[in-house]
């Protein structure tokens, strides 16, 4: 019987701004996160993503590679970002080039267990909890659902 190869969670090769704050349990590796942001315990963030300053980032979350995050933003407890859209029919098996990226605006709420697939959200943009963003958001506004759409203002 051969033993597993263990690999253990911790914090390695980020690039931190003043005054971060993150709360153990956390895997972060070779990402870059700005000034004064806040990252939960339970969370995943992974190579080359870059996180904005003042950024928060609540438990659970999952932060992929080729994702950037603006400033000011809300990610709120569990929401997934995904690089693999299953372009082949199938998962990428490990071949990047099949991976896409996200980025994110400025000012942007994601609530609670939202799944962000490779998209653009502009600024100033509110994402409902247990949203499913497939599509590049171009205007400012609140948007939920599964296929995430824009609601209405109130009148």
């Amino acid at each position: 019987m051969n033993p597993p190869e263990i690999h253990q969670a911790g914090v390695r090769d980020v690039e931190f701004g003043a005054r971060v704050r993150i709360v153990d349990p956390c895997n972060l590796y070779g990402c870059k996160i700005g000034d004064d942001c806040f990252v939960g315990p339970f969370t995943e963030i992974q190579k080359d993503v870059m996180i904005g300053a003042r950024t928060r980032v609540q438990s659970h979350a999952f932060i992929c590679e080729l994702v950037t995050i603006g400033e000011d933003c809300f990610v709120g407890h569990g929401v997934m970002f995904v690089n693999d859209t299953f372009s082949t029919g199938g998962p990428a098996r490990g071949n990047k080039d099949l991976w896409r990226e996200t980025v994110i605006g400025d000012r942007v709420s994601i609530g609670s267990n939202a799944t962000i697939l490779p998209v653009r959200i502009t600024d100033d943009v509110v994402i409902g909890a247990g949203s499913v963003v497939t599509r590049d958001i171009t205007s400012p506004g609140t948007y939920a659902g599964n296929p995430a759409r824009r609601l209405l203002a109130d009148r």
